[in-house]
């Protein structure tokens, strides 16, 4: 049995917060095609670079502290009490928002490539799909 043993916030910083999944190198128990655990640490303000489209996995994200929104196609989920969380699942698109600092810890499944987001432009908020606006300046 191979044990690992860390923390969360220097392990998180690593790999943008990314603490389990695909990503990591074959032989590092941190390897997984299973599943994805994020530590993610958000600073007030901090919003998804654009929405995650075509979404193939199932998504639980969980806030630790602060006061974290997760958009969702219709529907703004405001997380604002410890151990609020939100579940979605494979087709739901999504994008989110830290409306506080923020630590929210988000476990998905399976892991699989393809869902890489390239650092925000200064000039603009994420887009809903489809091209519309997204809700932030």
């Amino acid at each position: 049995m191979t044990v690992h043993v860390g923390n969360a916030y220097l392990d998180a910083a690593e790999d943008a917060g990314w603490l389990l999944g695909h990503f990591r190198p074959g032989g590092d128990p941190r390897h997984s095609a299973d599943v994805e655990v994020k530590w993610g640490v958000h600073a007030a303000g901090d919003v998804r670079a654009e929405w995650t489209t075509g979404e193939t996995r199932t998504a639980l994200l969980v806030l630790i502290s602060g006061r974290f929104r997760v958009e969702l196609p219709g529907r703004s989920v405001l997380l604002e009490r410890r151990g609020d969380y939100v579940l979605w699942g494979r087709g739901v698109d999504h994008s989110w928002r830290a409306d506080e600092d923020s630590v929210v810890l988000t476990v998905r499944w399976p892991s699989v490539p393809g869902y890489a987001v390239p650092p925000r432009s200064p000039e603009g908020s994420p887009e809903a799909p489809g091209g519309a606006a997204g809700k932030y300046p």
